[in-house]
């Protein structure tokens, strides 16, 4: 008897430019019809962009105490807000990753992703690591990239959860130009990693680093997911947004590193790929077998403190 091929049917779901004075209601609205589209198509699993429910707040200033810097944060999910969201996935069975600016009941303040079942339960979660941009006030920028002053360190590791037939990972914009925030999943067996992100094109610190962005934003995650032996799900907040150009290009990409599906505007948009997780056996099993070719301790002893790499 042929043994049954492990296929999850994933949906890239990006998301054009948010207004700072777009309220949750309407932004669910457009995540709830990307999702309709994404089942539509057959989807299991719908990835959103990072900080899917507001604008990307951390280019603007906020004094300490400031009730609006409080305004851009969940407290509870799903919340009043954003419940119709998870009712609709429910009704058509399907699940979902989605980011969001948590508020903890002890005060702590999180960039977070959640996977969501499809039955609308969380399956877990995950909070981002790899914090970019600055923690003070720096007005000469042409924008601000305030996550270090928003956001605390993500204090969960990185997790993986088994869920929709394989192992699935999650990290966060920034996470994805860190090696070792893919292998820590790597290590653990992951077969699909979700990845939300809003990348601006200007880097003010680096402005000759621009005109790479496309491709510097496909080709960290291509690296990963080949290096890892596992799908990875890219998906944007993309276009001008506040005034800010945001790359796009979410995609999905096949453990080979091949991108096998690819959103091709800056706005509202579903790509749908048919991911066969039994697909990056052979990854982890030749190339990128971990137990066998992989050898720490001589990274440790290749640096002059013996710290390891």
């Amino acid at each position: 008897m042929t043994e049954a091929r492990r296929i999850v049917h994933v949906a890239a779901a990006q998301m054009g430019p948010t207004a700072r004075d777009d309220g949750r209601p309407a932004v669910v609205e457009r995540l709830i019809a990307l999702l309709r589209e994404a089942a539509g198509r057959g989807a299991d699993l719908v990835v959103f962009p990072e900080l899917a429910l507001t604008t990307f707040f951390p280019r603007w200033w906020y004094e300490d105490g400031d009730p609006a810097l409080d305004a851009w944060y969940e407290t509870d999910v799903p919340g009043p807000d954003t419940k119709p969201l998870w009712d609709e996935a429910a009704r058509l069975g399907v699940g979902f990753t989605l980011g969001f600016a948590e508020l903890t009941p002890a005060g702590e303040r999180f960039n977070t992703a959640i996977l969501v079942g499809a039955h609308g339960h969380e399956v877990g979660r995950y909070r981002k690591i790899h914090l970019p941009g600055h923690g003070e006030h720096e007005p000469w920028r042409p924008f601000q990239h305030l996550e270090k002053r928003y956001f605390r360190r993500g204090d969960l590791g990185f997790p993986t959860f088994d869920a929709f037939g394989g192992r699935v990972g999650m990290l966060i914009c920034n996470d994805r130009r860190w090696p070792e925030a893919f292998r820590a999943l790597g290590l653990q067996g992951v077969e699909l990693v979700c990845i939300g992100y809003n990348t601006p094109v200007h880097n003010p610190l680096a402005p000759e680093h621009d005109r790479f962005g496309d491709f510097h934003n496909h080709l960290v995650m291509q690296a990963g997911a080949y290096q890892n032996g596992t799908f990875v799900v890219g998906v944007a907040k993309a276009g001008v947004e506040e005034g800010i150009d945001h790359v796009g290009g979410s995609c999905v990409i096949h453990p080979s590193g091949t991108i096998v599906a690819e959103c091709t505007g800056l706005g509202d948009e579903v790509v749908v790929a048919a991911c066969g997780l039994d697909e990056t056996v052979s990854y982890k099993t030749t190339v990128f077998d971990f137990a066998l070719h992989r050898q720490p301790d001589q990274y440790r002893s290749l640096t002059d403190d013996g710290s390891g790499i």
